[in-house]
């Protein structure tokens, strides 16, 4: 499985968008996760493959499995695991995000959005796999997150019932160390 560098993220997206016009399909695309990192915030280099919402829904995994045979791309660069772990109101936590695709229209999470997200999975890197450390700290520093309070604060705003664990709760407030003292 390539990692998806920003260039070929946008040939993906633009592959989607075309066929998205030739089908006449008005297609919605809300991306989550290191997407959402490297499109909006340019804050890595890849991404293994792409967390979105899309709708509709079955036409556009059809179309997303097209562009990942024209562009040999693995069948899931593009898929909806992230749904399970969505807010109950997540498009309260997007925005709109102008790259002008035509066929496309694409949101992304907004950095208070991801925060919180993260903060809830806090997954430690492995070797082969980031984990959400690199994120969280770059995330910190963009939102100017002095202390675990603030992050729950965001928590509050998208996950009303979650709780940060305990078990990231010492992780975290390393993490804010971290990025405020670089």
């Amino acid at each position: 499985m390539r990692n998806l560098d920003r260039k070929t993220l946008e040939a993906a997206l633009t592959e989607l968008g075309r066929h998205a016009l030739t089908e006449g399909i008005d297609l919605e695309i809300s991306i989550y996760g290191g997407s959402a990192m490297l499109l909006a915030y340019d804050s890595r280099n890849a991404t293994k493959d792409v967390d979105a919402v899309l709708n509709p829904r079955d036409q556009g995994t059809a179309l997303a499995k097209k562009v990942a045979q024209s562009l040999s791309l693995h069948d899931d660069w593009l898929n909806d695991d992230v749904v399970q772990f969505l807010g109950p109101t997540p498009i309260n936590g997007r925005r709109r995000l102008p790259l002008g695709i035509p066929g496309l229209t694409i949101y992304v999470a907004t950095a208070n959005y991801l925060l919180a997200m993260k903060a809830l999975s806090c997954r430690d890197p492995l070797p082969g796999y980031r984990g959400d450390h690199e994120d969280l700290i770059f995330l910190f520093r963009k939102i100017g997150i002095k202390s675990v309070g603030e992050i729950q604060d965001r928590i509050d705003q998208f996950f009303p019932d979650e709780v940060i664990p305990k078990k990231n709760r010492a992780t975290l407030t390393e993490l804010i160390e971290e990025a405020n003292h670089a």
